[in-house]
């Protein structure tokens, strides 16, 4: 008779496990932010949002682009919670959204954009 295999001992969950599963959610959030700034005008107005709130017709202007391509690049950085709008009159100003957001665009604006 062939000898009887012992059974591994069924662990609980462990802290390693954990902290992957929390690793891996962060990973998924952290990509999807990476996505929204894989556009360079989205990421040049990120960078121009820095020094504060511009109105939609001065981020056309200082990108040179219609505001058809602006707002749909504006939308898609709301729509990820990178900006955020506000309404004063017939004027659209638009702000970074997040803390998180300043800093890590702050950190590629002193890695590549700096003379």
């Amino acid at each position: 008779m062939p000898p009887a295999t012992a059974k591994p001992k069924s662990r609980g969950r462990g802290s390693a496990d954990i902290e992957v599963e929390r690793l891996l959610a962060s990973a998924a959030e952290a990509s999807e932010f990476l996505k929204a700034l894989s556009h360079e005008t989205r990421l040049v107005i990120l960078c121009l949002l820095l020094d504060g709130e511009k109105r939609v017709s001065e981020l056309e202007q200082a990108l040179a682009l219609r505001q058809p391509f602006v707002s749909q690049q504006l939308a898609r950085l709301r729509a990820d919670d990178l900006v955020e709008a506000r309404r004063d009159g017939k004027n659209i100003y638009y702000s970074i959204a997040r803390p998180e957001v300043v800093e890590i665009i702050g950190a590629l604006y002193r890695t590549f954009c700096r003379p």
